[in-house]
């Protein structure tokens, strides 16, 4: 019996002749590597979906914005429909702006800057036109501005007749070896950067003069006036598709503040706060009070040492320490995630803000409030 079969060193004799088996065996190798190829392909496809699902191939993180416009003794009487109405519309288009830089691809510092220039002009928020007039009956401004990825910061106060001082602020950030201008020296800082300039009427309106006299009136007469717990800054914060946050603040201050009065917008910390590995804030309050608790600065650290969301740092510091020390206001704040969150101690807050799964939120008094979107 012919078994083909030798057992000293167990070698078989096939009957297949060896050309066949070599080229069966480079067959299957190609057909494996074909095939990991293949798999990695799809990896690697995949991954890019889960980052930014766009049709470029490009990798990009998620956009947030929030932008508020003041917040305080919001009365549903004091609001007629008509100006309610003009409020919502001015938030939701200053928001859509600042969001739609964000999806061209451009940073967070050209959304917050472009979102709180729009506010500036809209005169019923209290910054830029339509800013509250001072004791003397004049207008002095405040803002600050502040990029998260490398804690550059510009900032002016006290300024006069620059018609945009979140452009102000943005120009000492951009051109100056300092971070807070003041008064005349802003100002003149602002006509070096070729800034536009406008006439101090075109600043006040109407409304601003009767609550200027009111406050003066009841001043007089030892009385409390609801204007008096009235804090309408305007502001934005925002998170890029490189993964950088900026906020930027802007103001008019309060009614009847003595010439020279500055509070917490333009003071970085206070007012306006950035920084990558936590978050960016944008305040509106009774600025002594913010600038005593380091509003900003407190929100960020809170959220970046003490194991706290933003979320619970935020609402920590709006409700748990300004509160109880007698301070009326709120913030709003996205984080590196695109999470926002937007607390506040008062009757309500102007507010409005698009997540990063594009949702648009608009709204005013505490929720639940059907009226809001």
């Amino acid at each position: 019996m012919n078994l083909n079969h030798r057992a000293g060193n167990r070698s078989y004799k096939s009957d297949t002749p060896l050309k066949v088996t070599q080229q069966a065996f480079r067959l299957w190798i190609s057909r494996l590597w074909t095939s990991m190829a293949l798999a990695l392909m799809l990896m690697l496809t995949t991954s890019v979906a889960a980052i930014e699902p766009g049709s470029d191939g490009i990798n990009r993180q998620a956009v947030a914005i929030a932008i508020h416009g003041g917040a305080g003794t919001i009365d549903r009487a004091n609001l007629s429909p008509e100006r309610e109405q003009t409020i919502r519309s001015a938030l939701k288009s200053a928001v859509r702006t600042g969001h739609r830089i964000l999806l061209d691809g451009d940073s967070s510092l050209d959304a917050v800057t472009a979102a709180i220039t729009q506010l500036e002009d809209a005169p019923e928020f209290n910054a830029g036109r339509g800013s509250v007039l001072t004791h003397e009956g004049h207008v002095e401004m405040d803002a600050s501005i502040m990029t998260g990825h490398d804690l550059a910061a510009g900032a002016v106060a006290g300024v006069r007749g620059v018609r945009h001082p979140i452009l102000a602020a943005r120009a000492v950030l951009e051109h100056s070896v300092h971070v807070l201008l003041s008064g005349r020296g802003a100002e003149a800082f602002a006509r070096r950067q070729s800034l536009e300039f406008m006439p101090e009427d075109w600043f006040i309106t109407e409304l601003r003069r009767e609550q200027l006299q009111r406050l003066q009136q009841a001043e007089q007469a030892n009385h409390n006036q609801a204007e008096s717990r009235w804090f309408s800054t305007v502001g934005a914060v925002a998170l890029d598709q490189a993964g950088n946050l900026a906020a930027g603040t802007s103001t008019g201050g309060m009614t009847n503040k003595r010439d020279g009065r500055v509070g917490d917008s333009p003071i970085i910390g206070a007012g306006t706060y950035a920084d990558n590995r936590s978050c960016a804030v944008s305040a509106t309050g009774h600025g002594e009070y913010f600038i005593r608790h380091v509003v900003a600065y407190a929100i960020c650290s809170g959220s970046l040492n003490q194991s706290r969301t933003l979320k619970q740092s935020a609402q920590h510091v709006i409700h748990d320490v300004l509160l109880p020390a007698g301070g009326s206001g709120g913030v709003i704040t996205v984080d590196p995630e695109g999470r926002i969150a937007m607390p506040f101690n008062t009757a309500g807050m102007y507010r409005a803000a698009i997540d990063t799964a594009g949702n648009l939120e608009v709204s005013i008094y505490r929720k639940p409030d059907p009226t809001d979107d």
